[in-house]
């Protein structure tokens, strides 16, 4: 860990291999949290446990995709003992989520079309860890309205790369002023309200790669999206999946 200024932890990222995990090492960060879109959790464990080492830990995460495509709500979740499908009711994946006593985290709040209310915020306060108020894909005006969201319910904060690309991995991260070296500590410290600050790096670099970050989100958005809404029903975690045993079926959207 980091001992001259506590445990950095990159709250979320989506990617995740040697490269990845080689330049959040080189940049300082001790945690990664890995919550890659459409793919189950026990793969998600694995694939984070492949990459934990002693000078990395890797905590395996999902980022809930609440509601349809068109009406789509993002929910970050660690700690999770079991699976959860997206594609169901955002009422419906916050009941499961407090019945499993997961770590909540609202990314991204208000951000484009994928991210929590501040209505949603105020109504779900007593289920969530923190609120994101950083990441890449944000431009001033978003981390701005994001900390008047999260000063609005009196909720602990979170920054993260959110990198869905390579060279963003590290560039935002939180840290925390204790030593967290596992999963469990990491859940303890967010649910507990740990102090933590929410960092980002500074630079032309930096900004070119949130740049990059943006740029990315609208190719996701256009084409990609395009094919999801074509296909929906085929990802891996559609409720309907056996995986999820039609524990779902009075909450999927589709």
């Amino acid at each position: 860990m980091t001992e001259r200024d506590g445990t950095r932890v990159d709250c979320h990222v989506k990617i995740l291999d040697d490269g990845v995990a080689e330049r959040a090492k080189a940049r300082g960060i001790d945690v990664l949290v890995y919550a890659p879109h459409f793919m189950p959790l026990p793969e998600i464990e694995r694939r984070a446990d492949r990459f934990s080492d002693d000078e990395l830990l890797v905590v395996p995460a999902r980022e809930v995709f609440t509601g349809s495509w068109r009406d789509r709500k993002h929910v970050l979740a660690m700690g999770l003992s079991e699976p959860i499908p997206d594609f169901i009711s955002l009422d419906g994946a916050m009941t499961e989520l407090a019945r499993q006593d997961a770590t909540v985290i609202v990314p991204h709040p208000e951000f484009l079309t994928v991210g929590l209310s501040a209505d949603d915020v105020v109504a779900h306060r007593e289920r969530i860890d923190a609120v994101e108020v950083c990441n890449l894909k944000h431009w001033p005006r978003h981390t701005t309205r994001a900390r008047e969201i999260a000063r609005a319910v009196d909720a602990p904060v979170t920054a993260s790369s959110y990198a869905h690309l390579p060279g963003s991995v590290g560039l935002a991260w939180t840290t925390f002023d204790h030593e967290i070296g596992t999963q469990d500590e990491l859940c303890a410290a967010l649910q507990d309200g740990v102090s933590r600050q929410a960092c980002r790096r500074q630079g032309w670099s930096s900004r070119l790669q949130s740049v990059a970050e943006f740029a990315h989100l609208g190719w996701e958005n256009t084409g990609k999206k395009f094919d999801r809404i074509v296909l929906s029903g085929t990802e891996a975690t559609h409720p309907d999946r056996p995986l999820y045993e039609g524990r779902f079926d009075d909450v999927s959207v589709y």
